[in-house]
């Protein structure tokens, strides 16, 4: 019989050790998951996993379905785990209604980087990352893109697991050297490069630029090295904002009618501010009132570009922070009701300093209050 006990606490500690080897990152992760702020729809987690971006790439994952395979993948390591997207698609994505800019900051040099993310009330996750390679980062994301909703939250170990896949799926962020960078909506413009490079998705290019580019001019780089296609069964394409921590601002776009080809419009020359909503801003599309062929017309994208870009232009594009969370609220959705009977809200404002790398965030639960995070 004490033979039979060495022996069990023998294979009971190297199961253990076994099992903290292999998911020791991820036990490690979880653990920090928790909710912020008394907000039971807002978390944030501490992510210390491995993950290998290199990897991605030559898989080239493409699709929100090949993602999370990948992600099951990584996570599981063999084991069989499923992990389901409860994003809404098809025709109420023409809703989708987000808005981000650049400002200089009142109180000294540096930058504000502002971003509403309206979609629908959802769970958001704030991830901070400090991986072996590559920048520090804080992030944001929809927790309904892996598998979350109001009537499924995190609360067990276990119900946390899919929080992982939340590093894979940034819709904004900052990193250590003050890059900042968000995705906005673009109805019918889900761009399909294709000239033999490695493809990758939606949300891994913005991981890529947070893990990997100091300035503006590197994430341009590193997006040229690569094909970027966005997943056509989401039923929308996108454009992206990215800002350093230098003042440069640049958003990218794709063209349509030219192999989906980058386009790139640029902060003006001595310009203090830059905005982007949910239209094309390339010359060759450009419109100045609702066009269904250029932007989200039902978002009211021309409406919200226009009221805060009055609103900073009466302040040289300077702003305080709380005047750069003033104009996000300018144009933050509550309970908004559509013809087809969808309610859409601002799901969180986000606003970073880019350079005391910061990130205050306001929930649509609370859009009162504003939960601070730093590197």
């Amino acid at each position: 019989m004490k033979k039979f006990l060495k022996w069990l606490c023998i294979f009971i500690v190297a199961a253990v050790v076994a099992v903290v080897c292999i998911w020791g990152g991820e036990i490690r992760s979880i653990g920090t998951v928790r909710q912020v702020g008394g907000n039971e729809y807002l978390y944030t987690m501490e992510y210390h996993a491995k993950y290998d971006l290199d990897d991605v790439i030559s898989r080239d994952i493409d699709s929100n379905g090949k993602l999370l395979e990948y992600v099951i993948g990584r996570i599981g390591k063999g084991l069989p785990l499923s992990i389901k997207s409860d994003q809404v698609v098809e025709d109420t994505l023409g809703s989708f209604a987000c808005t981000s800019f650049q400002a200089a900051k009142k109180e000294g040099d540096g930058y504000y980087y502002g971003r509403n993310y309206d979609f629908y009330k959802n769970p958001s996750i704030v991830t901070i990352s400090r991986p072996k390679k590559g920048y520090a980062t804080i992030a944001v994301s929809d927790m309904s893109h892996f598998g979350y909703g109001l009537d499924k939250l995190p609360g067990t170990s276990l119900e946390k697991l899919a929080c992982l896949a939340s590093i894979y799926a940034p819709l904004d962020g900052i990193n250590e050297k003050g890059l900042c960078t968000s995705i906005m909506a673009l109805p019918n413009q889900a761009a399909s490069q294709e000239s033999g490079k490695h493809k990758v998705g939606t949300t891994i290019i913005m991981r890529l630029w947070l893990d990997r580019c100091a300035t503006v001019q590197e994430a341009l780089d590193l997006a040229a090295t690569l094909d970027i296609r966005h997943d056509v069964t989401e039923g929308s394409g996108y454009h992206y904002m990215i800002a350093d921590a230098n003042g440069d601002c640049a958003v990218l776009e794709f063209d349509k009618e030219d192999g989906w080809k980058s386009m790139v419009v640029r902060k003006g020359e001595g310009e203090n501010a830059m905005l982007v909503t949910n239209h094309l801003l390339s010359p060759k599309y450009y419109a100045t009132e609702p066009d269904i062929k250029v932007g989200n017309t039902h978002s009211r994208s021309w409406w919200r570009y226009e009221t805060v870009a009055a609103y900073l232009a009466e302040r040289n594009g300077i702003v305080s922070l709380e005047e750069a969370q003033e104009a996000l609220a300018l144009v933050h959705w509550k309970d908004l009701v559509w013809p087809d009977g969808t309610v859409e809200d601002t799901q969180y404002s986000s606003v970073y300093d880019q350079t005391n790398l910061t990130l205050a965030i306001r929930s649509w639960k609370d859009y009162e209050t504003t939960v601070n995070f730093s590197l």
